[in-house]
């Protein structure tokens, strides 16, 4: 079990989300209950699931749910440039929440990668048996 005030990525997908709030109050009152309903849930979604990893046991479980918080990042982006297509908000005004989104999706990518490793290490190294300890 891991702390996620520990990952930094945890903090920034928190400002992320803050981010995408404010934009979301840009678009317009029709897509209150469609587009913005799915950004702020994607971007809730990439924070509160790198902690549901952070509370969960091993490494295994947290790079599980570290590959889900990738998902809706990727969802969120995909989002945001929806938004500029149908002309409901200019690449301006979608600028900040995109970069911030990149940022998450950079880290969350190279926590990924290096808990993979660590994993794949922990794997190749023996574990030590009771009978070797006796050896000693």
């Amino acid at each position: 079990m891991q702390n996620p005030s520990n990952l930094a990525v945890s903090g920034k997908s928190r400002r992320m989300a803050v981010e995408v709030y404010r934009v979301c109050g840009l678009l317009p009152d029709s897509e209150r209950f469609g587009l913005a309903s799915q950004m702020r849930r994607a971007a809730v979604s990439v924070g509160s699931n790198i902690a549901e990893g952070c509370g969960r046991h091993g490494d295994r479980a947290l790079l599980q749910f570290l590959h889900v918080s990738m998902g809706s990042a990727s969802e969120l982006e995909c989002q945001l440039n929806l938004s500029v297509d149908l002309e409901l908000l200019s690449q301006a005004a979608i600028a900040p929440s995109l970069r911030e989104v990149l940022h998450v999706k950079r880290m969350l990518g190279k926590l990924i990668g290096s808990l993979r490793r660590a994993i794949a290490a922990a794997e190749r190294k023996p574990v030590p048996r009771a009978t070797d300890r006796l050896k000693d």
